[in-house]
C-alpha cells in the first residue's frame, strides 16, 4: 500500500469512526433511533404517570439500589450503577463497530426484496383500483409489522437455545440494572442475528407482494417509520427500565408490556428464557415461553443468576468473553465427546 492510499484509508477510518460517534451522540434527532425525541419524551411522561398512580417503580432493581429505585424514575444508584455505565459506553463503541466493520456483510430488508426478484422474474406493473390498493396497502402495513416481530421473535429464540449463540446474548443478560440503553448492550454477533433475520422475512414478504399484487406497494409511515412500530417505540424504551408496566390480563395474553420483557431479564429460574417476544404475545404462547405479569409488581434479581453478573461490565469483557466461554464449551464437548454442552 502507497503512501498516498495509506492517507487516504486513514483519514477514511477517522471520517467514519467520528461521523458514527457523532451520530450516536446526536440519536434524539435521528428518526431511525429508538432514541428519537418523541420516544424520549413519551418515555419519560409515561414513567411519571406510571410512578404516580400505576403500580410504579422498584421492581428487579439490585439489592443495594432497591430502596433508592423507588424514589422515581432519575435514580442516581441505577443510572449511574457500574452495569449502566457499561451500556453506556458499549452503546458508543457498538455505534462505530457495527456501523463500520459490519457494514459490507449487513443484510437489510430492500436488499432481500431486490436479490429475490433477480432471481425470480419480476412481476409487470400494473395499475391497481383506487379502493384495492389501499386494502392492499393496509394488507401489507399490517403483515409486514407481524413478519418482522416473528422475525425478532425467531432470532431472539435462537439466541436462547442455540448454546453457542446464548454466550454471546449473555451480553445483553449480564446487565444488573435496566436503562433504555440496556437494549444496545449486545455483542455485534447478536446485533447481527437480530437485523438478518427480521430483513429475510419482511425482504420477503415485500417481494411476495411486489411479484403478486402490486410491485409499486408501499407501507404506511410516520415520519418514515413503519406507522405500528412507531407507535409501539412510544412505550418501548421502558421495557429496559424498573417502571412496571402491565397491559392487564387479557391485553398481557396478546402484547408485550414493559413488565413483560423485565420479567425476561430476571435471573430467577420461573422467569428464565420467558417472554421472548418484542410487540405481540402471541409467539410465546405458542412457543410455550410466555409468562404473563400481573398488575402487581413483582420483585426479582436481574441478571445471569450465575455469579457472574458484576465480572461483565467492560468493553473488554464483553465482546471478547463470549469468545472464550465459546472456545471453554467446545474444549469440554471434546473432552466429553458422550456429552452435550448443556445449559449455562
Amino acid at each position: 500500500m502507497t503512501d498516498t492510499a495509506l492517507a487516504a484509508w486513514f483519514y477514511d477510518a477517522v471520517y467514519k469512526v467520528v461521523f458514527h460517534a457523532t451520530k450516536a451522540l446526536l440519536a434524539p434527532l435521528q428518526r431511525d433511533s429508538d432514541f428519537y425525541w418523541p420516544f424520549l419524551l413519551s418515555t419519560l411522561l409515561i414513567a411519571a404517570l406510571a410512578c404516580r398512580f400505576g403500580a410504579g417503580y422498584g421492581v428487579g432493581a439490585p439489592a443495594a439500589a432497591t430502596s433508592a429505585s423507588r424514589a422515581g424514575f432519575w435514580s442516581r444508584e441505577i443510572w449511574w450503577h457500574r452495569s449502566a455505565r457499561a451500556d453506556y459506553r458499549l452503546y458508543f463503541v457498538n455505534a462505530i463497530v457495527v456501523s463500520v466493520a459490519m457494514a459490507s456483510i449487513w443484510i437489510q430488508s430492500s436488499g432481500v426484496t431486490v436479490w429475490l426478484e433477480g432471481v425470480f422474474e419480476a412481476a409487470e406493473p400494473h395499475a391497481s383500483a383506487p379502493a384495492y390498493a389501499v386494502l392492499a396497502r393496509v394488507a401489507f402495513s399490517l403483515l409486514f409489522f407481524v413478519v418482522y416481530d416473528f422475525g425478532r421473535f425467531v432470532a431472539h429464540c435462537l439466541l436462547h437455545d442455540v448454546d453457542w449463540l446464548w454466550e454471546f446474548h449473555k451480553v445483553h443478560h449480564s446487565a444488573e440494572v435496566l436503562t433504555p440503553l440496556t437494549s444496545t448492550r449486545a455483542h455485534p454477533i447478536d446485533v447481527a442475528l437480530m437485523a438478518w433475520i427480521p430483513a429475510l422475512f419482511t425482504g420477503a414478504l415485500t417481494w411476495g407482494f411486489h411479484r403478486w399484487i402490486d410491485p409499486g406497494i408501499q407501507l404506511y409511515t410516520f415520519l418514515g417509520m413503519h406507522v405500528l412500530l412507531w407507535a409501539f417505540a412510544l412505550v418501548d424504551n421502558l421495557r429496559h427500565s424498573h417502571v412496571w408496566i402491565s397491559y392487564g390480563s387479557a391485553l398481557n395474553r396478546w402484547l408485550i408490556s414493559p413488565a413483560h420483557h423485565q420479567l425476561h431479564h430476571s435471573a430467577e429460574p420461573q422467569h428464565r428464557g420467558r417472554n421472548r417476544g418484542f410487540e405481540l404475545a402471541v409467539w410465546d404462547r405458542i412457543y410455550g415461553t410466555l409468562y404473563v405479569p400481573s398488575h402487581r409488581k413483582e420483585e426479582f434479581r436481574i441478571g445471569l443468576g450465575d455469579g457472574t453478573d458484576g465480572r461483565w461490565h467492560t468493553v473488554g469483557r464483553l465482546y471478547f468473553w463470549p469468545f472464550a466461554l465459546l472456545a471453554k464449551r467446545l474444549l469440554n464437548r471434546v473432552r466429553r465427546p458422550g456429552l452435550g454442552p448443556g445449559r449455562v
